[in-house]
């Protein structure tokens, strides 16, 4: 993949100058390329897509994403106010909670969002609350390992998400007890999965278990499709998966007996490889075994690196022509905060640019105030021009929820 100098004709290293650094940059056009390269996928079957809110939840991203026709998950209260504030409608957003306090179910109740039921303790709860009243949805745990990490693997036996497949007649009794109204059966067996073969696997399980609901509107299939980081590697083949599970779930329609909808939650695909994290380098340290580039940031900013050993590709936007060196890039945390080792780079000298890819998806969500840092600004290019869609932080915000006393 090509080191961009330019997004939609906005020069990047100009927007270190207008904006500082470090500094989050999205790409409108290839957020929407993604939503149409999905659509284009799923194209044979009635496709809802829901996007994965906590991937990147800024205000307007949300915004241009359903502006490109799809929806939302949330996965906290907060998420869904956000939803709402950004212009979606209640029918528009699925609420897929783990473990919250049943408040919280009852807040997104009385916003008229729908619940995506992840428990028998909350079936039994919202049962004896809402009774037949209410349409929900129910997570199901297939039991299949997939994933690219086991941090984010999530629908394996020993999971927290979701009500194991084999507890399905305990699921049946409490619809059965509180004549609840499920209208959804939803599934998600991790991220960074490449074959259509997982996703028919899981499938199958939906399928199976779809024929003991008789009022179902959707069948959901999360989400979860890799895409390349390094270079030449090796994305899901959406059109691929599209067309195998399209197929698969066109049959199960026919054997149901009723046209469903087919959901899908991308996160990752729609904002990773739009995002990049521009970073400016404070010092250049040689060692007698390696080369340090300190950076002006850190895994307060993009966690990814050190939660996951994720790789993401990096370059030297100041200096693209210069011999190459191997350079391990670091931040300025004080503890180990290695964004990428033993990384091939042109020579990159004090004050040097650099460019962290894909670095859309977990990147300013997962952020924080680590070290008492402060976060970065983000900027959204969109029709060729730019939007500052969060201002820098400054020191007032750090302690702007802090009560200060005299001690």
């Amino acid at each position: 993949m090509p080191n961009p100098t330019h997004i939609q004709g906005v020069e990047i290293s100009s927007l270190a100058g207008q904006f500082g650094t470090p500094l989050y940059i999205y790409d409108g056009e290839k957020i929407v390329s993604q939503i149409q390269t999905l659509q284009k996928a799923f194209s044979a079957v009635p496709l809802k897509i829901k996007y994965a809110t906590k991937a990147l939840s800024n205000i307007n991203i949300l915004k241009l994403i359903r502006k490109a026709g799809a929806g939302i998950d949330a996965v906290s209260i907060e998420e869904a106010k956000l939803g709402l504030l950004a212009g979606y409608t209640v029918d528009e957003i699925m609420y897929t909670p783990s473990g919250v306090g049943f408040e919280e179910i009852r807040e997104a109740v009385a916003m008229g969002i729908m619940i995506n039921l992840d428990s028998l303790p909350l079936m039994e709860q919202f049962g004896k609350t809402y009774g037949d009243s209410l349409g929900a949805c129910i997570r199901i745990n297939p039991h299949i390992m997939a994933g690219g990490n086991i941090k984010i693997s999530v629908g394996h036996k020993e999971s927290k998400f979701g009500i194991s497949i084999e507890q399905l007649p305990q699921i049946l009794e409490l619809v059965a007890k509180y004549q609840l109204k499920i209208v959804g059966l939803h599934i998600h067996t991790g991220s960074d999965i490449l074959d259509a073969e997982v996703f028919l696997r899981g499938g199958n399980v939906l399928f199976e278990a779809a024929m003991q609901f008789p009022d179902l509107q959707f069948l959901d299939f999360g989400g979860g499709f890799k895409v390349a980081y390094k270079p030449n590697d090796v994305a899901t083949d959406v059109l691929e998966v599209g067309k195998a599970v399209g197929e698969a779930f066109q049959e199960f329609c026919k054997k149901y007996g009723r046209q469903l909808e087919l959901w899908l939650e991308p996160g990752k695909f729609l904002v990773s490889e739009a995002g990049y994290l521009l970073v400016r380098s404070n010092v250049v340290k040689e060692t007698p075994t390696v080369t340090f580039v300190g950076v002006d940031s850190g895994l307060n900013h993009l966690i990814r690196p050190m939660m996951y050993d994720a790789y993401h590709s990096v370059y030297n936007l100041s200096n693209p022509e210069g011999k190459k060196a191997k350079y391990n890039v670091v931040g300025y945390i004080c503890e180990t905060d290695t964004i990428a080792a033993h990384r091939e780079l042109n020579e990159v000298k004090e004050g040097d640019l650099l460019v962290i890819k894909n670095a859309g998806a977990y990147g300013f969500s997962m952020s924080s105030n680590y070290n008492s840092r402060l976060r970065p600004a983000e900027v959204l290019i969109w029709d060729g021009k730019t939007m500052l869609i969060r201002r820098r932080e400054e020191f007032e915000d750090l302690i702007r929820h802090q009560q200060i006393h005299e001690i």
